[in-house]
C-alpha cells in the first residue's frame, strides 16, 4: 500500500475524500492514509475518522515519501497548495470511485476527484486537479478546465466547456456547446442555456449573470 495525506480538513476532505479511499481500499488495498494536514494551525493535533491533523505544509519538509491528494474546494487556492507542495510528495494521485463509469476514450488528469455514481461519457476530458463531486454526469467532448469543481448532482451536456476554477453548483445543468469562462460560479439548480462570461455569478432558470467574481480570489 502507498501512503498518501489528504491536504485539507473541512467536509470535503474529511467526509468525500476519505470516504473515497476507504471505497477504492475495499476494491483493492492500494492507500494507507497517514493523516491531514491544514494550514490552519488551530486544526493542528486534531483527529477525525481516526486520522489527525499531521501539520500544515511544513510536516512535509524533509522528504517525506508520501502522496498527496488536495481536498480544497476554492480552486485557487487549490492551485495556490499544488505549486507550494509539489516537490515535497511523491505525487497527486487522481481519485476515482470504483463505481464510477468512464468511456475508455475519456481522459483524466493528474490530481483529480472523481466521487460515486458518475458517469463520464467518450472523448470527455477531465484536466489535472478538477473535482467532479457525487453523482455528476460529463457529456462527450465536454472540456472541464484544470481547478474547476463540480458540485454533486450536475449534469453537464455535450461540447461544454467549463473554464479554469469555475465552479458548478449543486443540481446544475449546463445544455449542450455551452462555454462557462473561467472563474465564474454557476448557482445550484440552475439551467445554463447560453455562454456564461469569465468571473462572474450566474444564476436561475434559465441562468442570468447577476454579478462578478472577485477575481482576486481566482488567481494564483
Amino acid at each position: 500500500m502507498k501512503d498518501i495525506v489528504i491536504y485539507g480538513f473541512g467536509g470535503f476532505a474529511t467526509g468525500d475524500v476519505t470516504w473515497l479511499i476507504d471505497e477504492i481500499n475495499e476494491e483493492a488495498r492500494e492507500w494507507s492514509i497517514v493523516g491531514y494536514l491544514d494550514d490552519n494551525a488551530g486544526n493542528h493535533g486534531k483527529e477525525k475518522n481516526g486520522y489527525k491533523v499531521l501539520g500544515g505544509a511544513e510536516w512535509l519538509d524533509g522528504g517525506r515519501d508520501v502522496h498527496c491528494v488536495v481536498a480544497i474546494g476554492n480552486g485557487a487556492a487549490r492551485e495556490k497548495t499544488v505549486l507550494r507542495i509539489k516537490d515535497k510528495v511523491k505525487g497527486f494521485p487522481s481519485l476515482v470511485n470504483p463505481d464510477v463509469r468512464i468511456s475508455r476514450h475519456a481522459v483524466v488528469g493528474e490530481g483529480c476527484v472523481i466521487c460515486a455514481g458518475c458517469l463520464i461519457s467518450g472523448n470527455a476530458e477531465i484536466r489535472d486537479f478538477v473535482i467532479v463531486n457525487l453523482g455528476c454526469t460529463i457529456g462527450h467532448d465536454a472540456v472541464l478546465q484544470e481547478y474547476s469543481i463540480v458540485a454533486p448532482g450536475v449534469n453537464i451536456s455535450g461540447n461544454v466547456e467549463i473554464g479554469k476554477y469555475a465552479d458548478i453548483g449543486t443540481g446544475a445543468t449546463v445544455i449542450q456547446g455551452v462555454r462557462i469562462g473561467d472563474g465564474s460560479v454557476i448557482g445550484a439548480s440552475a439551467a445554463v442555456i447560453r455562454d456564461i462570461p469569465a468571473h462572474c455569478t450566474a444564476v436561475g432558470v434559465p441562468a442570468k449573470t447577476v454579478k462578478p467574481v472577485d477575481t482576486k480570489a481566482n488567481t494564483v
